[in-house]
């Protein structure tokens, strides 16, 4: 079995990609199997999206529901890793029957854990060293100058440092891939190409307006992942392979920042130490709500949380439906910024669900939810140009798998099992 995930690419891009000719081999994956455009997970963020397809499990079961978390009985920000996911991942159900598994990349698995066959964790690693199991294959990595990520920071500044990165850390990642399909045994091989996701976050509006410095390059990096990664791909496979090619969630260009914690200041239900927070840590007493990205929204229960200043029961279900029909009624230009808001019993189930946010909101396309505390303003524009979708992920199946419904990320796992029997 062997799943190729394109982080963040969309259905509705890549179906216009393969059938412009952009990427052909896509295109023919696509004709060979069965192409769907698949929800993922709310919030609609890597992190919670790559548990999910692992564990087959919501985050009330695996437990990461974001980027960030708080420290208990703290305002305090922490980054769950792997070693906060509380489900298995799908190759320790593999381990049973002693099947081996590569993984290459796939981000939120920092870091390494022990693995019958190869993990390398995707972002965010820190370190090659706690990125990689087992630790024979750290000397091979650094021998070709494995890199986790591009560098970001810098390709904020520079747009044709970013390409090049991109085109470079792309090169590598094929290295990797053809190292170890060939030198490792395996029955499930999982690689993830991130790229995707980088160059939509920077250079989303590129691909809409074909006059835009950086479109072709767009459309060539594309093809350079049609070419360089899925036609080996296809070329490697024999009859008795499977293939699944997916995304973790889908992508589209950014009109307007939106601001929630700046909202929630200006409303009353935040206040802060100082004049210029920097995060959540200055949180006032006083406080009623908080916003952490990209649309999780907490109310600031007494006992939960050092300044809590909410009772459980009437005064707890009053404040949650005062802050929904306020956030609903958010419009820039006369569009609507929220399209829904899910009270956390409605998207999450288990053990681990009254961990999760109390609210979580699901903005129209184009208003990206931001949880920053430093905005003086709700509605703005950053260095960003894409934001993440929830409803346009796209997965394509071999051929002997039908869907009959919208197929949903967390439903791969069951499949893939179901495959490999």
């Amino acid at each position: 079995m062997v799943v190729l995930g394109l982080d963040g690419s969309p259905y509705t891009l890549v179906k216009k990609l393969a059938e412009d000719g952009v990427m052909p081999n896509l295109n023919a994956i696509i004709k060979e199997g069965n192409f769907y455009q698949m929800d993922t997970t709310i919030p609609e963020i890597s992190s919670v999206a790559w548990s999910s397809f692992i564990t087959g499990k919501n985050s009330g079961e695996h437990s990461i529901f974001g980027f960030t978390d708080l420290v208990p009985l703290s305002y305090k920000l922490r980054f769950p890793n792997f070693s906060d996911l509380k489900c298995p991942p799908i190759w320790n159900e593999l381990e049973k029957t002693k099947k081996r598994t590569v993984v290459i990349n796939l981000p939120s698995t920092y870091p390494a854990k022990p693995i019958n066959g190869v993990l390398i964790s995707g972002f965010v690693a820190l370190r090659i060293e706690k990125a990689s199991y087992p630790e024979r294959i750290i000397p091979f990595l650094k021998s070709i100058g494995y890199r986790i990520d591009v560098d970001t920071l810098k390709g904020r500044e520079d747009k044709d440092f970013l390409i090049k990165d991109l085109l470079d850390t792309l090169r590598i990642r094929k290295k990797a891939i053809e190292y170890f399909w060939q030198k490792e045994k395996w029955d499930l091989f999982i690689g993830v190409i991130t790229g995707t996701d980088r160059l939509q976050h920077f250079l989303m509006d590129a691909f809409f307006d074909k006059p835009h410095k950086y479109h072709q390059a767009f459309l060539d990096y594309y093809h350079l992942v049609d070419k360089e990664i899925i036609e080996e791909i296809k070329r490697r496979l024999d009859g008795s392979m499977k293939l699944i090619v997916l995304s973790d969630h889908g992508f589209t260009k950014i009109e307007k920042e939106v601001y929630l914690n700046r909202w929630l200041f200006e409303k009353g239900y935040i206040r802060f130490k100082n004049k210029q927070p920097e995060s959540i840590e200055d949180i006032a007493e006083g406080s009623r709500a908080f916003v952490m990205d990209p649309g999780r929204i907490y109310i600031n229960l007494k006992g939960k949380y050092p300044f809590g200043s909410v009772s459980q029961g009437g005064e707890y279900e009053e404040l949650i439906d005062e802050v929904k029909e306020g956030l609903l009624s958010l419009e820039f230009k006369g569009k609507k910024i929220i399209k829904k808001i899910f009270k956390r019993n409605e998207i999450y189930s288990g053990p681990y669900t009254k961990n999760g946010p109390d609210l979580v909101a699901l903005s129209n396309y184009g208003f990206d939810l931001k949880g920053s505390v430093k905005s003086k303003n709700v509605i703005g524009n950053s260095f960003l140009k894409g934001m993440h979708t929830q409803d346009d992920a796209f997965v394509i199946l071999p051929k002997e798998v039908n869907v009959d419904q919208k197929p949903h990320i967390s439903q791969l796992k069951d499949i893939i099992l179901g495959l490999m029997q």
